[in-house]
């Protein structure tokens, strides 16, 4: 296999960036025709089209979009590095790379993770929120030191982690003071026929809270779902419906949304994992995340 030659990656990574190897050649201060041929060797090293001609102008092929993805992350990795190394070692933060699926509350994923910028060794806390699968296999192959969940490696996913449970908690529904004003009789009776705000199906919870409402018996009235908890609470604030949230975070969701909670679910438990590589974490960072989830969020 032909070793992958980083200059001329710059070149192409330049040419991508300005749209053309005039430009490039103005900002590298190399001839066109030393770029071009640059380019014609990278592309016969890695076997693929990087560029097609369009008239005079060349346009980036589906392939070299992806080979742009990468070399963005190779070459902002490489900034880090220098400045890193500029740094008195004494001062160089450590690294910690977390995933959060999208579904886990802005809130707790917050209350999760700031004590990691509280401990004692300086740390540069670095997050990513996308769906799990995604994450899974970012942290298979070590882009990510830790996952954020809402539940434990699913069993159709084959990515090897070991999940460590940082707690659970019940859930309570929210309203705003005109939605309240219309209902009738009492929790959780008083649902029924109110619009209400949803996560979307597909999720533990979702399918928890449906269990719920039909074995409750109430008919209340779906009037959106959400993927975003944060959008949710944002339209409840609006008086677009009843929304549900964590109960560990029921006053702050009351004092933030100006919302009143109407009602607890005992039954219904929302958990949280940090999903890691290892069995036994000797990871000090993750370390702190689980103890102090589990000591004061959950607690």
């Amino acid at each position: 296999m032909t070793m992958l030659n980083y200059k001329h990656l710059h070149y192409f990574w330049v040419v991508a960036k300005e749209g053309s190897i005039a430009k490039a050649s103005e900002r590298l201060h190399i001839t066109p025709q030393t770029i071009s041929g640059q380019l014609s060797r990278l592309e016969e090293n890695l076997g693929v089209k990087l560029f097609v001609k369009s008239g005079r102008n060349i346009e980036i092929t589906e392939t070299g979009r992806l080979v742009l993805n990468y070399t963005d992350e190779i070459f902002s990795l490489g900034s880090e590095l220098e400045q890193m190394l500029q740094n008195e070692p004494e001062e160089r933060p450590q690294l910690f790379r977390v995933g959060i699926a999208d579904v886990v509350p802005k809130s707790i994923a917050q209350g999760i993770l700031l004590p990691v910028l509280q401990t004692r060794k300086p740390t540069r806390l670095i997050c990513k929120e996308t769906g799990l699968d995604t994450l899974l296999a970012d942290l298979a192959v070590h882009r990510l030191d830790l996952v954020i969940a809402d539940r434990p490696i699913p069993s159709t996913v084959s990515t090897r982690g070991f999940n460590h449970k940082l707690g659970e908690c019940s859930i309570s529904f929210f309203a705003k003071e005109s939605i309240i004003n219309r209902f009738n009789g009492d929790f959780p009776q008083c649902l029924s026929g109110m619009p209400m705000l949803l996560p979307t199906r597909g999720t533990q919870l979702r399918s928890d809270i449906d269990q719920w409402i039909s074995k409750t018996r109430i008919h209340p009235k779906i009037v959106a779902e959400f993927d975003d908890s944060a959008l949710m609470k944002s339209f409840g604030q609006k008086a677009a419906g009843v929304f549900i949230a964590p109960t560990v975070l029921r006053k702050e969701v009351e004092d933030q949304y100006n919302v009143k909670s109407i009602g607890e679910v005992s039954e219904i438990k929302e958990a949280f994992y940090a999903i890691s590589v290892e069995r036994r974490v000797t990871n000090a960072i993750t370390a702190t995340v689980i103890k102090a989830a589990n000591n004061m969020l959950f607690n």
